[in-house]
């Protein structure tokens, strides 16, 4: 299958104030995660990318932009509103220190699986959702650009992190284990027998190794021999 690289966007002036934005329209990227987006532009920038999806939220869209501008083609970039942030209802807008004192936030902690935001959705719905599009995406990826393509999807925090438990075999109830920070970039490819991860929430070091594509097959009992270092420059 093709290999999707699951970005977070960059950090929000929503993000910086503890604000939960939700679907909240007009929160963009500040000066910090512009600067992320740019850096995993560059991180991204030897790596021919058919295709970047992004939800369609503005920082995500800034985001998938500045990765975009570093790609020498033209991959087909378009939005996904099964991408989109969790309807948080009646959460959305308020702020981090205000939502720990309400009675569902333990809940959210510990047992995601159950929870319903009030006149929101319910957070198996947001993973159910955001899975069952990046498989959608990945299939036809797969089916137009071959089993070596690596596509973008540029999405949000709890969804990327729903995304990865799916992948992981991990119940939703797991999730909080994962960490996904704002313009980090994780590997995801869909096999024949099982989904396979190869890394997630870097937001360094080179991925110039993407560009020779994931090869399909088994797992390597005992791990394998990885990718190829980088050779240094100038070497």
């Amino acid at each position: 299958m093709a290999t999707v690289l699951l970005v977070r966007h960059g950090r929000t002036t929503a993000n910086a104030t503890g604000l939960l934005a939700g679907r909240a329209t007009g929160v963009r990227l500040d000066e910090v995660g512009r600067d992320q987006a740019a850096r995993t532009g560059e991180r991204l920038a030897d790596v021919p990318l058919v295709a970047v999806v992004s939800s369609p939220l503005e920082r995500c869209q800034q985001t998938a932009q500045h990765i975009l501008d570093r790609q020498a083609g033209a991959p087909h970039a378009p939005t996904e509103p099964d991408l989109t942030e969790c309807d948080y209802g009646r959460w959305q807008g308020r702020t981090l220190a205000e939502l720990a004192t309400e009675e569902l936030w333990p809940t959210v902690q510990s047992q995601p699986s159950a929870v319903v935001f009030p006149d929101g959705e319910s957070m198996a719905a947001m993973q159910a959702r955001a899975v069952a599009a990046i498989r959608r995406h990945d299939a036809v990826i797969e089916s137009e650009h071959g089993p070596e393509a690596v596509w973008v999807a540029v999405s949000h925090g709890d969804v990327i992190k729903s995304v990865l438990a799916d992948a992981l075999g991990m119940h939703l109830d797991l999730f909080q284990r994962i960490t996904v920070g704002p313009a980090s970039v994780s590997v995801v490819r869909y096999g024949a027998s099982r989904p396979s991860v190869h890394a997630t929430n870097t937001d360094g070091g080179d991925l110039s190794w993407l560009s020779k594509g994931i090869r399909s097959g088994d797992a390597p009992v005992g791990g394998g021999a990885g990718h190829e270092a980088p050779r240094p420059t100038g070497a």
